[in-house]
């Protein structure tokens, strides 16, 4: 059972993930792969708008999404997509990354192959990872003006849209080991937390929020991936 406090907690990780960029066209929009088609809705939502005149939707599976999207998280976003009426013109696909970093580094390598200049960009993803997206994309592409964006939902909205509030506090809090350590690793910019955000983190560990968490000690197979 989620407790009131563990709300409270999870709502802290929440706000601090949010970066509450301003939105403005960019050269592109590049929608991070992952569980939630919501992203893909987003990603969408932005090109229809006139925010972006192309999009890049990246990512193959992970543990959590081989399941739910056989055909491979980009794919799933671009089907999508094209349901929601963006053109297939305006639409291409990275279907192999396997993390972050990946999705950027072969994001970019897709966008040059196609001779896109890329000055500016709005990247999308879930709402629980906006800061540790930015992050990796400020140490990976540096030399873009990246914009985050992510479903305006609130918490509990969103968990109950995703299905298992107890799956996105595990995700949050995994969100934010890894703003904490990737930038140990060359993984991503360092980013300043409060305290107040930690000690909301400690808690929710101490609470067994913990099945995304990674070992850093090396018992998990050393430096671990982005």
């Amino acid at each position: 059972m989620i407790t009131a406090e563990n709300w409270a907690d999870a709502e802290l990780l929440w706000d601090y993930q949010h970066m509450g960029h301003r939105l403005k066209p960019s050269s592109v929009a590049i929608a991070l792969g992952s569980h939630d088609l919501g992203v893909a809705d987003v990603a969408a939502d932005l090109y229809l708008k006139g925010m972006a005149p192309l999009l890049v939707f990246t990512g193959g599976n992970s543990p959590t999404t081989r399941e739910r999207m056989p055909r491979g998280e980009a794919e799933h976003y671009r089907e999508r997509a094209l349901a929601l009426g963006v053109p297939e013109s305006a639409i291409l696909v990275e279907p192999k990354a396997r993390n972050t970093g990946e999705n950027i580094t072969l994001s970019r390598e897709l966008l040059e192959s196609r001779g896109v200049e890329v000055r500016s960009a709005l990247l999308v993803c879930k709402p629980y990872e906006e800061r540790r997206a930015y992050a990796t994309v400020r140490q990976v592409w540096p030399e873009v003006d990246w914009t985050v964006k992510s479903t305006s939902e609130e918490l509990r909205e969103y968990a109950g849209r995703i299905g298992d509030p107890r799956f996105v506090l595990d995700m949050l809090v995994g969100a934010h080991q890894r703003v904490l350590h990737y930038p140990k690793f060359g993984f991503s910019v360092h980013q300043y937390a409060p305290l107040s955000v930690q000690s909301a983190y400690s808690r929710l560990c101490r609470a067994g929020y913990t099945r995304r968490l990674m070992s850093f000690d090396g018992q998990k197979g050393g430096v671990p991936p982005m």
